[in-house]
């Protein structure tokens, strides 16, 4: 399919999540049931979907990856070409939706970490180039994106592997060139959530996320405080992926480089059901007010079945649409976006010409990385002046003070926030 990216169209697409079995569906996939959900998502109007195979499925054991496993996700990826779809494949699942699927290898009496032991690095190398090699031939792949959210796998989780910055440097530069000799076409990134931007001590950068790997990927979640202390369609959360979106800015050394609005999606913990078509709206238009906007990718495509049990409760309501492939209110939404959007219907990606910084240290770390959270200092500032339509990103200090930087990325205004 492989659609032009632009400012006016980016791409849009869902996460994948099987409207039977759930991910576990990456036990033994029933072709019938892919195919009957790529056709319901393709009627949204949809490019592309994002898909996860579990990691304890795919690498059971450190030196066994399972043959059958790769030819499941080579025929996903083929169902989805059927309907014209792309298709990005995550690698290590890693954390999904309140669960770790950790392979026994690394668990319990083995007590192994998968971000140092270098055991287990060369291992997941190894997965990556081979998931990789499963699908490079494929027309509709997008790329690879190594996991899911795996600086979950840092604290608080009650299991988690711990390391230091530099050693997540080294995981991350190990299995982003794992694939050999890629093709230049294909996308290989990585993702995290919130806690890399917001937490202070935690080993996942800034700096990681903006510049290693092919593109930028942000996942912007409004139940991280952010619903709770402004409102659910309140401007700061409605306004929180393209806030996300140029945060991330701040810390790429190249100007050009495009971000990945990977994850979003309306949580009931926040949002009433009749709540959510407004929230995907403002959420979509805002989002698309970026510049270099790579593509939007809901989550997620379908509701997790109840006849599952112990997810938390907003897992059972985030898809477009239900287990039965209806559309819900918050998919027609999401389709009439996707229509309006490529029709040029919606507002146009805006050049920031204003931009407010962030105190980093000489290695472009953030001197507090809680102002950058929601009730920060400089969360709300660039909220206050967005709200005033001001044309607002946000840059570091170094860059402050470098007026080549600046000129280079358009900006003429600079509003220093002290932290406090």
């Amino acid at each position: 399919m492989r659609l032009p990216v632009t400012d006016r169209t980016p791409r849009f697409g869902a996460n994948y999540t099987p409207s039977k079995d759930w991910m576990f569906q990456w036990m033994g996939i029933d072709p019938d049931v892919v195919r009957a959900d790529f056709e319901a998502l393709a009627g949204l109007g949809i490019d592309h979907v994002r898909v996860f195979p579990l990691w304890p499925v795919l690498q059971p054991n450190r030196t066994l990856i399972r043959t059958q496993a790769l030819q499941d996700i080579a025929l996903v990826a083929d169902i989805a070409a059927e309907f014209d779809l792309d298709i990005a494949v995550d690698v290590i699942q890693g954390h999904m939706s309140g669960f770790d699927f950790v392979p026994a290898w690394l668990v319990n009496w083995h007590d192994g970490n998968m971000f140092v032991d270098e055991a287990a690095i060369a291992a997941q190398a190894q997965l990556v180039s081979a998931v990789y090699d499963a699908v490079r031939d494929r027309e509709n792949l997008i790329g690879l994106t190594l996991g899911n959210e795996l600086n979950q796998f840092q604290l608080p989780n009650p299991s988690a592997m711990p390391a230091d910055s530099d050693q997540i440097g080294h995981w991350l530069s190990s299995l982003l060139s794992a694939p050999v000799d890629p093709d230049p076409r294909h996308l290989i990134t990585h993702s995290e959530n919130d806690h890399l931007w917001y937490r202070d001590e935690h080993p996942f950068l800034p700096v990681h996320a903006s510049r290693l790997g092919d593109i930028t990927t942000v996942h912007s979640w409004i139940f991280n405080g952010t619903a709770a202390a402004y409102g659910g369609l309140s401007p700061q959360s409605v306004r929180h992926a393209e806030w996300m979106i140029e945060l991330s800015k701040a810390f790429a050394t190249d100007s050009g480089r495009q971000v990945w609005l990977q994850e979003v999606g309306a949580p009931s913990l926040n949002l009433a059901d009749e709540e959510m078509p407004e929230f995907a709206a403002r959420t979509v238009t805002a989002a698309l007010s970026s510049p270099g906007l790579y593509g939007i990718t809901w989550w997620c495509s379908h509701d997790v079945s109840r006849t599952l049990g112990d997810y938390k409760e907003l897992e059972y309501s985030l898809g477009l649409l239900d287990v039965d492939n209806g559309v819900k209110p918050l998919g027609r939404e999401f389709a009439d976006l996707i229509a309006r959007a490529r029709a040029g219907d919606l507002p146009l990606a805006e050049p920031r010409s204003i931009g407010v910084v962030v105190e980093v240290d000489d290695d472009d770390l953030p001197v507090a990385r809680a102002d950058l959270a929601p009730g920060g200092a400089v969360f709300e500032r660039w909220h206050e002046l967005r709200e005033q339509g001001e044309a607002v990103t946000v840059i570091t200090s170094r860059t402050a003070a470098d007026a080549r930087r600046l000129e280079d990325l358009g900006i003429t205004s600079v509003n220093l926030m002290r932290s406090v």
